[in-house]
């Protein structure tokens, strides 16, 4: 069993905002968090303006494949961060549930994405990062 608290990043297809906000916890925290995203409805593959904003910061998730969230993931979250508001889930989260809300980067290019990515780094920052 695992010390390191789990992060569940949920967003509406698990190709833009939760990936996002995955990798960005990934890159911030380093190995102080167990991350995983997952979809409402889950897209088939990451968003690419997505993968190239995180590429920017060396790391690749071009790669990673969009799940559905389950109610086996919601129990085991510690911390459960929606991306958007009114995202039906299968199951009542156990963990604590941050509700955040960002804009769905589906068609933008990479320039676009770069102050999503900056505006969810502060974010996980501010809500995930700063705890005592």
């Amino acid at each position: 069993m695992s010390d390191k608290p789990t992060v569940l990043f949920i967003c509406q297809h698990n190709a833009g905002r939760s990936q996002l906000g995955a990798a960005l916890l990934e890159h911030l925290a380093g190995d102080d968090y167990t991350v995983n995203s997952a979809g409402i409805a889950p897209d088939e593959k990451v968003n690419p303006a997505v993968a190239a904003s995180i590429a920017e910061l060396g790391m690749d998730i071009s790669q990673r494949q969009p799940q559905a969230v389950t109610s086996a993931d919601l129990d085991q979250a510690d911390v459960v961060v929606l991306m958007k508001p009114g995202l039906v889930l299968p199951s009542t989260p156990t963990g604590r549930v941050l509700k955040w809300s960002f804009p769905n980067p589906q068609n933008w290019d990479v320039e676009s994405v770069r102050p999503l990515r900056e505006a969810v780094a502060r974010q996980i920052a501010t809500d995930l990062l700063d705890r005592t």
